[in-house]
C-alpha cells in the first residue's frame, strides 16, 4: 500500500507545481462510450490514462497526460498497445516499438528492441517478449523485476507494479521482483493460459476456464476460486476483473472507487483493470468504464474552451454544454446539467460557469467559493484554489469563498477589465493598462503595483 500512495501523492503534487490548478470519486457511474467515437480493437488502462488501440492501427487516449503518456496520436502500424503507470508502450507490425511518457527509469529505452512479438508496462518498467520466446526488460530493477535475461520459451509477459510474470510454453508460470506479498508464489501453477499482473497480486486463468490468484492468503482480489467460465482475466491495482464466456464481467477486490461496478455489463470482448478504474471493449468496438475517477470518453467534441484543474479538465461545448474528465472526488465535474453556458474556469477542486445572461453557477469544493448564486451582470469568472472571482459589466469585481490571506477583498477595485484568480491571490488588470493584486504574498506574487 506504500509504493501505491506514495505514487498518488508524486502524480497529485507534480501536477499541482505544474499547473498549480489538472480521471474522482462522488458518484458511481458506468461509461459507456468510445474514445473520440471511434472503433476500438483493444485497450489498456494505465494509472490514469487509458489507452486504445483502433483496427487501422492508429492508436488514441484518454485521462491524465501530465508525462506525455497519452501522446500517442502520430502512432501508426500498431498492433498492441500497454499502459503502464506513467508511460505507454505500442508495438509496431514490424516487431520494433514504441514509448511516451515517464521516462526516469529508462522504461521507454524500447527503441532498439526488434523481433518482438508482445509488450507488458509496468509501473515504471516494460516489459517485450520476442519471437523466439526470450524475454527483454528496461526501467527500474529495484526489485528485480527486470532480471528476465535467462527466460525461454516464454509465450506470454505480465508487466505488474514492481515484478513480472511470464506464461511457459507448458503452461507454468515464473515471476521475478517483489515477492513481499507474495505475488511472484506461482511455481506451482500449471495448465495456465494467461497470466496478469496487478499492483501487489498476480492472477492466471486456468486451461478449465477457472481462475487462481497470488497471494493465496485471502486478500480480496485474489479471492477468485470460485470463478469459472472465464474467457480472460486483468488484475488491477487492488482489484481483479474476469470476463466471462457469455460476455459478462465481474470483478473482486476494492471497490472504493467504484472500479467493481461491472455487474451489469453485456456483450464484452475484452477487459482491463488499471489502478483505481476498470475499462473493457464491447462487440460494437465502443467501450465501457467503470469508475469514479474516469468520466465520459466520448463526450469532448465542438469544443469551443478548456480549462484545467488540479487533475481534472473542463471543456465548454459550442452549444453552451459543458464536459468533464478526471479527478471528481468534490463534486468539480458534475456539471452535465448545465446549459448556456459561455465560458468556465476550473479551480483546484470546483468549477465555475458564466452563463450566457451574465448569472454564474458552480459546483465542487466548499469553503463558500461556489456561493455565486446571486451574482449578475458577469462578464468574466476565475475559480482559484478556495475563491471564485467575477468581474462585473462596469468594471467592478465580486468574489466568494475563503479568504484566509485577503485573496476575496476585491469590493473596492474599478475599472477592471480583466481577473485571474491564483491559489492564495487574486489579480486584476485595470483599464490604464496597470495591475491590481490582493492575497498572500509570500513569494512576491502580489508585487504588481510597479
Amino acid at each position: 500500500m506504500k509504493h501505491k500512495k506514495m505514487m498518488h501523492l508524486a502524480l497529485a503534487l507534480t501536477t499541482l507545481f505544474a499547473l498549480c490548478a489538472f480521471v474522482g470519486h462522488g458518484f458511481a457511474e458506468k461509461v459507456e462510450g468510445n474514445v473520440n467515437n471511434e472503433s476500438i480493437a483493444a485497450v489498456s488502462v494505465g494509472l490514469n490514462h487509458i489507452i486504445g488501440l483502433k483496427a487501422d492501427g492508429t492508436v488514441v487516449a484518454s485521462g491524465d497526460n501530465s508525462f506525455g503518456e497519452c501522446d500517442v496520436d502520430s502512432w501508426a502500424n500498431i498492433v498492441a498497445v500497454s499502459a503502464g503507470s506513467l508511460h505507454t508502450v505500442g508495438l509496431k507490425a514490424d516487431g520494433t516499438v514504441l514509448a511516451v511518457g515517464d521516462n526516469y527509469e529508462g522504461q521507454c529505452d524500447v527503441g532498439s528492441w526488434t523481433d518482438i512479438v508482445a509488450v507488458s508496462a509496468g509501473c515504471n518498467h516494460t516489459v517485450g517478449l520476442k519471437a523466439d520466446g526470450t524475454v527483454i526488460a528496461v526501467g527500474d530493477n529495484h526489485d528485480g523485476q527486470c532480471d528476465v535475461g535467462s527466460w525461454t520459451d516464454i509465450v506470454a509477459v505480465s508487466a505488474g507494479l514492481n515484478h513480472t510474470v511470464a506464461l511457459k510454453a507448458d503452461g507454468t508460470v515464473i515471476a521475478v521482483g517483489d515477492n513481499y506479498d507474495g505475488q511472484c508464489d506461482v511455481s506451482s501453477w500449471t495448465d495456465i493460459v494467461a497470466v496478469s499482473a496487478g499492483w501487489y497480486h498476480t492472477v492466471a486463468l486456468k486451461a478449465d476456464g477457472t481462475v487462481v490468484a497470488a497471494p493465496d492468503n485471502g486478500i480480496d482480489e485474489c479471492d477468485v476460486s470460485s470463478w469459472k467460465d472465464i474467457a480472460a482475466v486483468s488484475a488491477g491495482g487492488q482489484h481483479t476483473v474476469g470476463l466471462k464466456t457469455d460476455g459478462t464481467v465481474i470483478a473482486i477486490g476494492s471497490n472504493e472507487y467504484g472500479q467493481c461496478n461491472v455487474q451489469s455489463w453485456r456483450d464484452m470482448v475484452t477487459v482491463s483493470a488499471g489502478d483505481d478504474f476498470t475499462a473493457g471493449i464491447k462487440k460494437d468496438g465502443t467501450v465501457a468504464v467503470s469508475s469514479n475517477t474516469v468520466r465520459r470518453v466520448d463526450s469532448w467534441m465542438d469544443m469551443k474552451a478548456i480549462s484545467a484543474g488540479d487533475l481534472y479538465a473542463v471543456g465548454l461545448k459550442k452549444d453552451g454544454t459543458v464536459a468533464a474528465v478526471g479527478l471528481n472526488e468534490l463534486g468539480q465535474g458534475d456539471v452535465e446539467l448545465w446549459t448556456d453556458i459561455a465560458a468556465v474556469s476550473a479551480g483546484t477542486a470546483h468549477t465555475v460557469g458564466l452563463k450566457a445572461d451574465g448569472t454564474v453557477v458552480a459546483t465542487g469544493d466548499y469553503y463558500g467559493q461556489c456561493d455565486v448564486d446571486s451574482w449578475t451582470d458577469i462578464v468574466a469568472v476565475s475559480a482559484g484554489c478556495e475563491q471564485t472571482v467575477g468581474l462585473k459589466a462596469d468594471g467592478t469585481v465580486v468574489a466568494a469563498g475563503k479568504n484566509e490571506y485577503g485573496e476575496c477583498d476585491v469590493g473596492s477595485w474599478t475599472d477592471v477589465v480583466a481577473v485571474s484568480a491564483g491559489i492564495y491571490h487574486t489579480v486584476g488588470l485595470k483599464a490604464d493598462g496597470t495591475v491590481v493584486a490582493v492575497g498572500k504574498n509570500e513569494y512576491g506574487e502580489c508585487d504588481v503595483g510597479s
